[in-house]
């Protein structure tokens, strides 16, 4: 069994290595997925101690005084969990044109219809999934 891809019916989303998502940390950026490796409570929808979402290792405390598992700062004190982002771009075009998502296209057309509609009113990043703008350093 592989753990690419597979769903969260908790919070109704792809999950897996396979599924290259942002933090789920409020205002962070960060490119990671949705594996195991990211994921609070450390086991697939968090297992009995966290919420199981996926934070970059800047979000993700690595074992707490209250917690020995991976744990985002609320599951860290019991506290409500954040609320989750939205699939990134690039996994939404993936599910919308990639032939392997053939037979889900097909089993689910308001679904596909929902991604079509959130891809045509999001706004265009102006820098490419994978790809980093130059840095430039500050002129003195």
């Amino acid at each position: 069994m592989s753990w690419a891809v597979g769903y969260d019916t908790n919070w109704h989303r792809d999950i897996g290595y396979g599924v290259p998502a942002k933090c789920d940390h409020p205002g962070c950026n960060e490119e990671i997925n949705r594996g195991l490796a990211y994921v609070c409570g450390g086991e697939p929808w968090g297992g009995d101690e966290g919420c199981g979402l996926y934070f970059c290792y800047k979000h993700l405390q690595m074992g707490s005084k209250t917690k020995d598992e991976q744990c985002c700062e609320r599951c860290a004190v019991d506290a409500e969990p954040f609320d989750a982002t939205p699939d990134t771009r690039e996994w939404i075009e993936w599910k919308l044109t990639d032939e392997s998502w053939q037979r889900w296209r097909d089993e689910n057309p308001k679904e596909v219809a929902q991604l079509k509609l959130q891809l045509a009113t999001e706004p265009v990043s102006p820098t490419p999934t994978g790809m980093t703008a130059p840095k430039t350093e500050a002129v003195k």
